[in-house]
């Protein structure tokens, strides 16, 4: 059972193993945020260069989520790791990162469940991943310019970090005051999910993040689109986007652009949204003007 979490030095051999591309692995039974750890590391100019790396631990004291939220966690009931890659791209296309990692992480996680329970795993967008309607795991996505920015303006290191609920699904549902899925539901409903090693898991996602930001720097961002409506949770549901508690927008889903923006389809047409959270809704309003 993958609640039972290896000892931090056995997952980090496993892991080296498995994960031979990756030029520094290290798991560590706690840390302040994998993120914060991998930012202060890239801005280091005196060690590592040399990426990709990975950070994990079995707690995280400081572990965010997006927007400054923190991240609930205890050990044993948490998959928490974080990834740092190179990439080269200009500026204007860093925002479709965070959709892109999100539809390469449902991709992943749908590759270790039986392909008759592999709808059941989507994403809300921007890159939350979501189980039937509840939330399985969390990303966060931040960038920095690299130390040879001054030689390649296009040069950035982006860190990938995943929050994944092993377990207290019940527990998390309840005082957060929302639906929250954990990895232990899908392994009961889904033998081939509960064959998995924890080291798998991890392997199977940062090789799925180190393969998409390497297509993006070499073709750029592509097929976004497509790729994001066959894990899109959302589509053709209608949804509120809200920030900092004001509505910006409400609609019919209609998948994301080519820029990672979601598009929501109103009564005056259609708008291409950048920032927000999602909120579902069961049905359009009555009186509202057809779309």
């Amino acid at each position: 059972m993958l609640s039972t979490l290896p000892e931090p030095a056995t997952l980090q051999n496993q892991l080296i193993q498995g994960l031979p591309a990756f030029r520094h692995v290290r798991w560590l039974d706690e840390t302040g945020s994998t993120n914060a750890d991998l930012l202060a590391l890239a801005h280091d100019t005196g060690t590592l260069t040399a990426r990709p790396w990975l950070e994990g631990a079995h707690l995280q004291t400081m572990g965010r989520g997006r927007a400054g939220r923190s991240w609930q966690n205890r050990r044993g009931a948490n998959l928490m790791f974080s990834c740092a890659f190179d990439v080269f791209l200009p500026a204007r296309h860093l925002a479709a990162l965070s959709p892109l990692t999100g539809v390469a992480t449902a991709e992943a996680l749908r590759s270790l469940i039986a392909p008759e329970h592999q709808s059941r795993l989507t994403m809300k967008w921007p890159n939350d991943i979501l189980w039937g309607s509840a939330k399985l795991a969390g990303i966060l996505v931040e960038s920095t310019r690299a130390s040879t920015a001054r030689q390649s303006a296009d040069h950035y290191v982006i860190i990938v970090g995943l929050g994944l609920n092993l377990d207290d699904a019940r527990a998390l549902s309840l005082s957060l005051d929302r639906s929250v899925a954990d990895w232990s539901e899908i392994t009961h409903h889904d033998h081939l999910a509960g064959s998995h090693s924890l080291a798998t898991v991890v392997q199977t996602i940062a090789t799925a993040w180190y393969q998409v930001f390497n297509e993006a720097t070499r073709h750029g961002i592509t097929n976004l689109a497509s790729r994001f409506n066959a894990v899109d949770g959302l589509l053709g549901q209608y949804v509120h986007i809200i920030d900092n508690g004001r509505l910006l927008n409400a609609g019919i889903a209609c998948g994301v652009n080519e820029h990672g923006q979601l598009r929501v389809k109103g009564p005056d047409g259609e708008t291409a949204l950048s920032v927000g959270e999602v909120s579902i809704r069961a049905r359009q309003p009555s009186g509202s003007a057809p779309l």
